[in-house]
């Protein structure tokens, strides 16, 4: 890898053919104006108590934020960003993930919205070079993290960081009304449509067994907690999971120091196949938003059943430590603190600890997300949906929001929610309703797409007086009455008919 990307006071000799940002950004421009993109602005503005209103907000700056918004912009319409993050570490890459690489293959187009000039090769190949691209194996992390930036300035989407969503409240004026928290103190926000691009942990957080209460907090970490792995060296370190994070996490603890790690996993083997790759095709993307839901239960239930196996550089990062310990088919019991030590009892015995990582995902959970409290109890869900076949019950997927086409949530008893349907869940919680097209590389484009489309046909729609005032108003003449001369009569015959009936 140090032969591909610049490392400090180690720089490669740069290719003749490497043309640089600048030339890569000139490029972009150029495909914009052949494409007559941005076009001009059309939303019909509305005011409220004599203040413009936002026409969409969008909660989260990380990579689906981003590629909506830009989105949005390639069809006219104007987006406002709030992230909590300082600039430059939204999403994950840079905080909470731990893996070395992305596990999604290189090739993959990802936000680039069908703009080659836009995708992460473009921008990979204008610094380093094709040689480099061709001997790349998998994305680096913190580099594609650094893609996302330029992403977001080269399409200079309107992101406002350090704000903090404090509650969303939808109106029955046909309005939503958030309160963000900044530095600078509060804010009130209205807007007419809200976008919810808020991650894996969207509309929740994260989940951990019940056995977690028991045990001390400063002894334990999920793994999408921010944390300095630097705090492991000298510890027995277990790992709750056989995930992709599970290894990251496994791996990071133990380039840490810590004195052993114990991977503790339920299932007697990793699964082997991972077989979301085996959904991606236009057919996936743009076909499963119609099925029926039996089919789509049918669909995710499988998935979920199969699991995701961890990637294979992941889980050879781990092995490749003499004091890891894959301990397969192995749950914890039952766990407590005692003698300045972490106990748990496993099927194969007690197992004596110091610190434990839970990798073990996220979950639905309305209570642990106060902003919007306003919302979660009225939601219609999956579970009021539809019944699957005995047998094939899942929770988590019972959970999920119950959808419309353009990704906007919907109320469980029609009218105790007015204005539900102006917020959009553009995050992983989408997924029985629409498929992986809001937090995964490979499709995020298309249902980026989507929701631009379907919030263009809305406010298209709510402004169709507007619309139509600006249409009986257009006078710009095509013709100016001056490109011909009215014909005599002179050449005409006499039409004998036209005689005989005057007399």
């Amino acid at each position: 890898m140090a032969a591909i990307l610049p490392m400090p006071g180690a720089l490669p000799a740069v290719p003749p053919a490497v043309q640089g940002l600048a030339a890569l950004e000139a490029r972009l421009r150029q495909d914009l104006a052949w494409l007559e993109l941005p076009p001009r602005p059309w939303v019909a503005p509305r005011l409220h108590e004599g203040q413009p209103m936002a026409d969409v907000v969008i909660i989260g700056a990380g990579m689906a934020g981003l590629c909506a918004a830009g989105a949005l912009k390639l069809q006219g319409i104007p987006a406002v960003v709030y992230d909590r993050a300082p600039a430059g570490f939204e999403g994950p890459w840079a905080t909470t993930a731990r893996m070395e690489t992305l596990r999604s293959p290189k090739h993959l187009t990802g936000p680039a919205l069908g703009l080659p000039a836009l995708t992460f090769r473009a921008w990979f190949e204008a610094q380093f070079g094709e040689a480099a691209w061709a001997a790349l194996d998998k994305i680096p992390r913190l580099q594609w993290m650094d893609y996302l930036r330029w992403f977001r300035r080269v399409l200079a989407i309107d992101v406002r960081n350090d704000h903090t969503l404090l509650s969303l409240i939808p109106q029955a004026d046909d309005r939503v009304e958030l309160r963000l928290r900044h530095p600078d103190g509060e804010i009130l926000v209205q807007a007419r449509r809200v976008v919810l691009a808020t991650g894996r942990d969207g509309l929740g957080g994260a989940s951990v067994p019940a056995f977690a209460s028991a045990l001390p907090r400063e002894r334990w970490i999920h793994s999408a907690d921010v944390f300095d792995h630097d705090r492991l060296a000298g510890l027995r370190v277990g790992v709750v999971g056989g995930s992709a994070s599970a290894m990251d996490s496994a791996a990071t603890a133990l380039e840490a120091g810590a004195a052993s790690v114990d991977l503790l996993i339920r299932r007697p083997v990793l699964p082997l196949v991972n077989k979301s790759k085996g959904a991606v095709s236009p057919g996936f993307t743009h076909g499963y938003q119609h099925l029926s839901d039996d089919w789509k239960w049918r669909i995710r239930h499988y998935m979920a059943l199969l699991q995701t196996p961890p990637p294979r550089g992941s889980t050879l990062r781990v092995s490749r430590h003499p004091n890891a310990r894959f301990n397969l088919g192995c749950p914890i019991l039952q766990a407590w603190e005692q003698d300045g030590a972490l106990r748990l009892r496993t099927p194969r015995g007690l197992l004596e600890l110091d610190f434990l990582i839970f990798c073990t995902g996220f979950r639905m959970d309305w209570s642990v997300r106060p902003e919007f409290a306003a919302i979660g109890p009225h939601l219609r869900r999956w579970r009021d949906r539809f019944q699957p076949p005995p047998g094939d019950e899942d929770e988590e997927l019972a959970d999920l929001p119950d959808l419309g086409p353009a990704f906007e949530f919907q109320e469980r008893t029609p009218g105790a929610c007015p204005g539900l349907s102006r917020v959009h869940c553009f995050c992983y919680p989408s997924v029985l309703s629409h498929g992986p097209v809001s937090g995964d590389i490979p499709a995020i484009s298309e249902g980026a797409q989507r929701l631009a489309r379907g919030l263009a046909s809305r406010l298209f729609g709510e402004g169709i007086a507007a619309h139509y005032e600006l249409l009986q108003q257009y006078s710009d003449p095509e013709l100016l009455g001056d490109e011909w001369r009215p014909a005599g009569s002179a050449h005409f015959l006499p039409d004998p008919t036209t005689k005989a009936s005057s007399s």
